[in-house]
């Protein structure tokens, strides 16, 4: 069987979903809208707190990791919501794990904003 679409219109059709799935995530979900709010205040700030690329890219790509785990998180919700309300014990578990992996993002982050803050400001 031929895939609907490949090489550029692939790529077309690909960036479109994922441009959706911002926006969805975006218009439904309010902690990914209040990370982003703060990646985009961090962001000026680590320019100036980092100490070149590699302390940019740690400082700005521990922010973007944030949104993709929250991302993931959103999607896995949306998942567990779809196949019922009621509750159950392994709906439950994916809701959490989720949130979990969330919660340890949120840590590296703070981790990594610490350190090299730490660093800049007083090494």
């Amino acid at each position: 069987m031929k895939p609907a679409h490949t090489g550029w219109r692939h790529l077309v059709h690909s960036t479109r979903y994922s441009l959706k799935g911002l926006y969805a995530a975006f218009c439904h979900e309010s902690a990914f809208r209040q990370e982003l709010l703060i990646c985009v205040l961090l962001m000026p700030l680590a320019l100036w707190l980092g100490q070149g690329p590699l302390e940019w890219v740690l400082l700005i790509g521990s922010c973007l990791l944030v949104l993709i785990v929250e991302l993931v998180n959103s999607a896995i919700e949306s998942v567990v919501d779809r196949i019922g309300s009621e509750p159950h014990e392994l709906s439950g578990r994916a809701k959490d794990l989720g949130s979990a992996a969330v919660m340890l993002t949120l840590l590296l982050a703070a981790l990594t904003w610490g350190l090299l803050g730490w660093e800049a400001l007083f090494g």
